[in-house]
Order: C-alpha cells, then sequence, then structure tokens
C-alpha cells in the first residue's frame, strides 16, 4: 500500500505544495509563452507529474502508471465520449444540410451579431451543457458561429467565455451531485448555495459577450438585450436549483433566458452598422433571405429536441434505476493507494457507468436522430469514425491532462495543494473559489474538480468555523471560471474552428477574463462568508 504524505518535501507545506503545482505550470506556460501545441503540451505536463509522484511523494512508479492509465480511461469514458456522440449528432446535421437550416433560423431571430452570440453562445450553449457538457457546448456553438460569419478565433473565444454560468449544473446537474456525493452533504443543500452564487456570474457573461464581439459600442448598444438575457437566466437559474431541480436548472434558464432575450424588441432589430470586428461585411445576411419549408425546419431542431427528451427520461427514477444496473464497478488493477490518514482513497475503485452516462445517451438520441434526418447507417457509421479522426489530437490531450489529473491527485500532490490553500485560515473564503478553478484549469471537468477538493473543502471550513455549505459550493462555482483556460477545452475549441495547433493563442485571450470572473467570484464568497453577503445563504 502507498500512503500519501502531504510535506515530503524538506518536511515543508509550502515547498511541497510549491513542487506539486510543477505540472499544471509546465503546462499552461508550454502553452501560453512557448505556444507549444496541446496534446505534446499535456504529455510533456504527464511526465513532469510523474517524475513529482516518484522522486518527491515516493509513489512507486507501478502505481503511478497505473494511476494514469486510470485518468486516461476516465478521460476517454465518459468524458469523450460524450464529446464523439455530441459531434457525431452535429455532423450528420451538416452532411443532411439540416445544420445550415438551423443556423438560418438562428440567424433570422436577429440580424445582430451580439444578439447571435448571446442566443448561440450563451443560451443555445446552456442547453447543451445541461444536457451534454464536458466540451460539447464549446465545440458546437464555436462552429455554429463561424457558420454565421464569425471570425474563427472570436467564435471559440466567444463560445469559452459563454461556457461558464451553466457549467456547475451541466450534464444533468452532475457537478453537484458529485459535490453532495463527496462532501456527505444533501444535495438540496449544495445545489442551493450553488444557485445562489453561479446566477450572479449569469448577469455578467452576457455583456462580457457582446464587449467581446463589439467592444465599447457593443455595449453600449445592446446592453438592453444582454442583460434581459442575463437576468431571465439568473431568476430561472436560481429557482430551479433551489426549489425544482438542480438537475433541470439549466435547461430552464437556457429556455427561458432566450425568451427574454427574443421579448426585447431591440435584440430583433438589426445592427445600425456592420459590426465589423466579428462578421465579415455582408456576412451575417449571406442566404437568410432563403426560406426554409417548416418540415424541415422541425427536422433541424429534432436532434436537440430528442436529446432533451432522452435525458428528461432518464432522469425518471424507474428509468434511472434500470439504467444504473449496466454500472460495472470493480477494483482497479495495481493500484493500491491510502490517504494520509490510512484510509483507502476512492481511486482504487473504479465505476464504468455503460448506459446510464450522457454519452450513451447521447449516442441514443444520435441513433434516432439518423433516422429523423434521413442518415443511412452506412453513412452515420463513417461520419461517427471520422468525427473520432477529425479529434484524434483532442483526444491526445484529454486522455493525458486526464492521466495527469489523476497522477496528481493519487500521489498526494493535489491534497498538499489543498491543504496548503486551506491553512489560509482567515482568507480560506478568498482562496476557496481558486482551489476549484485550480482543480476545473488541471482536469477541463467541474465534476472532477469537485471530487478532487469537495471533501478538503468541507473538512477546511470546519476547522476555520466557516460554512462547510459554502465553501463546498464555492469550490464548483470557482471552478466553473477554470474551464475556459482547460488544456482539453482550448484543444476541443481550436479543433472545432479549423485552429488546430493554436492553443496557447486562445489561452492568451481568454486568461485575463477568467482571472477577472475569479476575482469577482472570489469577492462574492467573501461577502457570503460576513454580514455582508451572509442574507443570501439559506
Amino acid at each position: 500500500m502507498f500512503v500519501q504524505q502531504l510535506e515530503p518535501v524538506a518536511g515543508s507545506l509550502g515547498l511541497s505544495a510549491l513542487v506539486a503545482t510543477l505540472p499544471l505550470l509546465t503546462v499552461l506556460v508550454l502553452l501560453g509563452a512557448v505556444r507549444m501545441k496541446a496534446h505534446r503540451a499535456g504529455l510533456i505536463g504527464l511526465a513532469v507529474a510523474v517524475l513529482v509522484a516518484w522522486l518527491a511523494y515516493g509513489m512507486p512508479l507501478g502505481q503511478t502508471a497505473s494511476s494514469a492509465a486510470q485518468g486516461a480511461l476516465f478521460g476517454l469514458f465518459p468524458i469523450l465520449w460524450i464529446v464523439v456522440n455530441a459531434l457525431w449528432v452535429y455532423r450528420m446535421t451538416v452532411r443532411t444540410r439540416h445544420f445550415d437550416i438551423l443556423r438560418r433560423s438562428f440567424g433570422r431571430l436577429s440580424d445582430d451579431p451580439r444578439v447571435q452570440a448571446l442566443v448561440v453562445a450563451f443560451c443555445f450553449g446552456a442547453l447543451l451543457e445541461a444536457l451534454a457538457g464536458f466540451g460539447a457546448p464549446v465545440a458546437i456553438c464555436s462552429v455554429m458561429l463561424v457558420a454565421l460569419g464569425f471570425d474563427p478565433v472570436r467564435a471559440a473565444v466567444v463560445a469559452l467565455v459563454a461556457n461558464t454560468a451553466p457549467v456547475a449544473f451541466g450534464a444533468m446537474g452532475t457537478p453537484v451531485v458529485t459535490l453532495a456525493q463527496v462532501t456527505g452533504l444533501p444535495l438540496d443543500t449544495v445545489a442551493t448555495v450553488v444557485g445562489r452564487q453561479t446566477p450572479l456570474l449569469a448577469l455578467v457573461v452576457p455583456l462580457l459577450l457582446v464587449w467581446l464581439v463589439d467592444g465599447r459600442r457593443g455595449l453600449r448598444e445592446t446592453w438592453v438585450p444582454a442583460l434581459a438575457c442575463g437576468l431571465a437566466f439568473a431568476a430561472a437559474q436560481f429557482a430551479a436549483s433551489n426549489y425544482v431541480s438542480a438537475q433541470l436548472a439549466d435547461i430552464g434558464a437556457a429556455l427561458i433566458g432566450a425568451g427574454a432575450l427574443m421579448a426585447v424588441p431591440h435584440a430583433r432589430r438589426p445592427a445600425a452598422e456592420p459590426v465589423r470586428a466579428a462578421v465579415p461585411t455582408g456576412a451575417r445576411s449571406e442566404d437568410l433571405d432563403h426560406e426554409d419549408p417548416r418540415p424541415e425546419v422541425l427536422r433541424a431542431y429534432a436532434p436537440y429536441a430528442l436529446i432533451v427528451v432522452v435525458f428528461s427520461l432518464a432522469q425518471i427514477p424507474a428509468v434511472k434505476d434500470l439504467l444504473a444496473k449496466a454500472t460495472r464497478t470493480f477494483d482497479w488493477p495495481f493500484l493500491d493507494v491510502a490517504d494520509p490518514s490510512g484510509e483507502p482513497v476512492g481511486g482504487n475503485v473504479f465505476s464504468l457507468p455503460l448506459i446510464s452516462t450522457g454519452g450513451t445517451l447521447v449516442l441514443l438520441a444520435g441513433v434516432v436522430t439518423a433516422a429523423v434526418i434521413g442518415v443511412h447507417a452506412r453513412v452515420a457509421v463513417r461520419e461517427w469514425a471520422a468525427t473520432v479522426h477529425e479529434l484524434r489530437f483532442a483526444i491526445l490531450t484529454v486522455t493525458s491532462v486526464l492521466a495527469l489529473a489523476y497522477v496528481m491527485n493519487l500521489s498526494g500532490q493535489a491534497a498538499t495543494i489543498g491543504h496548503y490553500v486551506a491553512a489560509a485560515g482567515a482568507g480560506l473564503a478568498f482562496l476557496s473559489p481558486v482551489l476549484g478553478w485550480f482543480g476545473v484549469a488541471v482536469s477541463g471537468s467541474d465534476t472532477s474538480a469537485n471530487a478532487l477538493f469537495g471533501a478538503l473543502q468541507v473538512t477546511a471550513a470546519q476547522q476555520s468555523g466557516l460554512s462547510p455549505e459554502l465553501l463546498a459550493a464555492a469550490n464548483s462555482s470557482g471552478g466553473v471560471l477554470g474551464k475556459m483556460i482547460s488544456p482539453q477545452n482550448l484543444t476541443i475549441a481550436c479543433a472545432a474552428v479549423g485552429l488546430a495547433g493554436r492553443e496557447g493563442d486562445l489561452l492568451r485571450k481568454v486568461l485575463p477574463w477568467s482571472l477577472g470572473l475569479l476575482l469577482v467570484m472570489c469577492l462574492i464568497v467573501v461577502g457570503q462568508s460576513t454580514v455582508v453577503l451572509g442574507w443570501m445563504l439559506p
């Protein structure tokens, strides 16, 4: 048995934490400063994590390799499984030209690209996050924005920044469900507190998106529809997470936010002048005059309606229990790890939710989609294989970064960083979202970050006299802001819009926004830990 150590470097928690951050710093520097391709940076970062685990933490090489293998498998299933299948559905709609019909339908809602960014990246992206998550919203929305005429880099940046507010309740509430499981706190309590933090981001993000599309002029001319969309989204997310269901929070928020946006008369008027910063002159109305038959429009929306139906049916308790029976749980081979107190860690056991996972449900919806939009079975299989080939470098990046995350977690590197942050005492409320942000930056998943640090946040809160529910929720709410800088999300965005190898360029563009919004979330949590905003908590 390998027992994790919290202070393996010179008996110092600070020095150990500094060494433990080397894998993540390596990846970020290689991406941002060296401009290395993400899959290579991920592999080098993994090598650094293995060396730190072996040389600094004393983890046997066999167990280190086994940890990396488990992380790689988790990257393939369920994360990439859902991304591949979601993009497969998208590719089939492109092949049958139903994606063009959907794009024209969205384009007719408004001729203003700033409003189109809100409809596609914020509202439609939130719906995709609610249903699939794990990178699918960024991939599909960035492609749709490019098809509407956006510059590929701007489209990717807008999609990445928009993919924040809905993340904590994404994939049918998977992150908050996981947070409740690892902390032992009631799901309703955790969801309630998260639902009083992330809606505040929803007020800011739409305004930020119109700024990204058209700068100061965009904010001046479209702040009313942006604010209406954000207010409606925030109110719906708050109401659903507090009084209805965490699993349905983003679905309701996305639909109500889109409805409020389109209800603003100003949102449906064309821009006064071409928004050249985002869209080449004339590209916005390229073929919007083409009238599509109503049955074809319905078929264009059918894939996403089918995903909603399939996921909704899967949430019915009887169906959910039936699907869960296919889950396979087993001891992970060549791995026997205990935490510093000597208790076996959860990573020793691995679960494969073969049917209940989101990727399988999207695959089922995709099979029905193929029949609805008229894709032959042979063609559908070819499109699936082509999707895998298209994402081959993204697959390598995601698996290497998840392997890195698992090595850091199981060797004790992540725990060292967590305990170092927890030792901040009075500053813990400020640093708590940072810990979640760090976890998502490494793993690309709010679910993984909650599994990584959720229990630690509760322990630290109890030691410092703060609310365990507040810090647990802060882990998830802060984590959503790390998603836009995670290497796998950057890779997915680049692969979707044809910018392979330019992940570093995207990182430099979104990092300031990630840090700025993180600061806002840190201040919110600090306020909620005092009388200033303490009234917001249940």
